[in-house]
Formats: structure tokens, C-alpha cells, sequence
């Protein structure tokens, strides 16, 4: 009895001190995660999330549509 209370002790003390180190790679993945999910222009909205959609693509302005930056030099 006394070996499985020694071991038990370990494991929680053990727990104890991997639990903010595991509780920061997970945030750190979901960042991550976040910020791919930006540079790929895909939005998850609430409802999407919750009904199975897929993402919506998020549009920049009109980027290089006609625009004319004036006469080019050659």
C-alpha cells in the first residue's frame, strides 16, 4: 500500500508540475492554427463552426484591379 501511495504521489506531483507547460503548447497550437487560417483568407463564423459549413473567403479590396500607378519610365 505504501508503494502504490509513493507512486501515486509521483504521478501527481509530476502532473502538477507538466500541466502549465501542456496547458501553453495547446494554446500555442490554436494560435497557430488561427493565424494559418488568416493567411489563407478562411473565416470560420459561429454558425459555420457549430453547422458544419465550410469557411467563408474573405476578400480583400479591389487589390490590382486596374489600378494605375502613372507613367512607367523605360
Amino acid at each position: 500500500m505504501n508503494t502504490f501511495l509513493s507512486y501515486l504521489t509521483v504521478l501527481a506531483v509530476a502532473a502538477l508540475v507538466l500541466a502549465p507547460s501542456l496547458y501553453g503548447v495547446l494554446r500555442d497550437r490554436r494560435i497557430d492554427r488561427q493565424l494559418r487560417a488568416v493567411e489563407t483568407r478562411l473565416v470560420w463564423l459561429p454558425r459555420q463552426k457549430a453547422g458544419g459549413m465550410p469557411p467563408t473567403i474573405r476578400r480583400s479590396r479591389a487589390r490590382h484591379t486596374g489600378m494605375h500607378w502613372g507613367p512607367v519610365a523605360h
